[in-house]
């Protein structure tokens, strides 16, 4: 029987938010993206 790796189970998740990944949250909702894509899908 293999062992399970201990870090890989889920850990993730209750790690701290890095500004990174803030501030792609932040622009998620700021810009809007179908707006956006909408109006460079000509070029």
């Amino acid at each position: 029987m293999r062992q399970s790796r201990f870090a890989g189970t889920g850990f993730k998740r209750y790690g701290k938010t890095t500004r990174r990944a803030a501030f792609l949250a932040e622009m998620e909702q700021v810009i809007p993206w179908g707006e956006l894509c909408a109006s460079i899908e000509p070029v």
